[in-house]
């Protein structure tokens, strides 16, 4: 009997699901789950999880007391927030959540390890095993250097907005669990500076995936490779093989609804084959060096920082707002 693309694609490569709707991985069924700012931002407006917010609401003003601002409770409520939705997750999920460090401290080495530690130890005292848990940290020098310091105390980190190779290959260096090279947003970088659309193994998205991939298999860096950011089933096919794929819902009944043959287009054998040039990120000078000469990458990871920043003051003020509503219609049934 003819299988989906999903069901297939299950036997080479481990499903993570893109999503801050817990609802969706209950469907699809991903070993894994990553989220981002935006799509817990966008998760936070569906009416269905308005109790995960008021929780944590209730729970800020009341650690805070009565006097605090609105805008004091919404911030506490903020950074427990990531901790209630990966909880909810990973009630859903049988693997690993990956939580975000705010985006804003991208460039602040000791601030996002002071953070990546909080957010451990939050779980934990949820009786939640860091194990489960990938701390989730933009790929800037910065974040590497976090990251370094992070695995050696058994913390795992996801490290994201990755646009070049040498990103990863510094991430990896440093010891990461996990980096997430992104597919669909180096597309629309390219479609927009061409005026040209591309597909399938031409896709420079699905080749920019395919470069790490095949450069940790031929050096043999322990650390997982996590394609993200698909904009279509399409992009899917051409990484089947990568360690992991993170993968939004809509793209996910895509594959679902077809029945066709999948064919795995990465192995270890293959890149181990390959002629590949070693790439050298030993220092900061060299990272922005690398950075400064790929024009792509600088681009979209100033874009991708700035974007999550943005979600992030989304949340709060939605937070805020929200927490203005609960406390009138407290006082209103007084």
């Amino acid at each position: 009997m003819p299988q989906n693309l999903l069901e297939q694609l299950r036997k080479h490569s481990v499903i993570v699901v893109d999503t801050g709707d817990i609802e969706a991985m209950e469907r699809f069924k991903p070993r894994d789950a990553t989220t981002n700012p935006s799509h817990i931002t966008n998760a936070a407006k569906m009416p269905k999880y308005q109790p995960i917010l008021d929780g944590e609401l209730m729970s800020a003003r009341k650690e805070l007391g009565a006097g605090a601002s609105d805008r004091a409770v919404a911030n506490l409520a903020f950074r427990g927030l990531g901790i209630a939705w990966g909880k909810n997750i990973l009630a859903v999920v049988p693997g690993r959540v990956s939580t975000e460090v705010d985006a804003r401290l991208s460039y602040d080495t000791d601030a996002s390890i002071a953070q990546a530690r909080s957010i451990i130890a939050q779980y934990e005292a949820e009786g939640i095993s860091r194990e489960r848990i990938l701390v989730k940290i933009a790929a800037t020098w910065e974040g590497t250097r976090a990251a370094e310091v992070l695995e050696k105390e058994g913390i795992h980190c996801n490290l994201t907005l990755i646009f070049g190779t040498f990103q990863a290959v510094a991430a990896a260096e440093a010891g990461a669990t996990l980096v997430s090279p992104f597919c669909g947003r180096v597309l629309d970088w390219y479609r927009k500076e061409t005026g040209r659309d591309y597909f399938g193994a031409e896709d420079p998205g699905v080749i920019h995936v395919t470069a790490v991939y095949n450069y940790f298999k031929k050096y043999g860096y322990k650390t997982e490779v996590m394609g993200a950011s698909f904009w279509n089933g399409g992009q899917v096919r051409e990484l089947v093989g990568s360690d992991l794929l993170t993968i939004a819902p809509k793209v996910l009944a895509e594959l679902e609804a077809v029945e066709d043959e999948l064919t795995p287009k990465l192995s270890v054998e293959a890149a181990k084959a390959m002629p590949i040039e070693k790439i050298v990120v030993d220092s900061k000078e060299s990272f922005e060096r690398q950075l400064a000469g790929n024009r792509m990458a600088t681009d979209k990871l100033k874009e991708g920082i700035e974007g999550f920043s943005a979600a992030l003051v989304e949340l709060e003020t939605l937070l805020a707002k929200r927490l203005a509503e609960l406390e009138s219609r407290t006082v209103a049934s007084a």
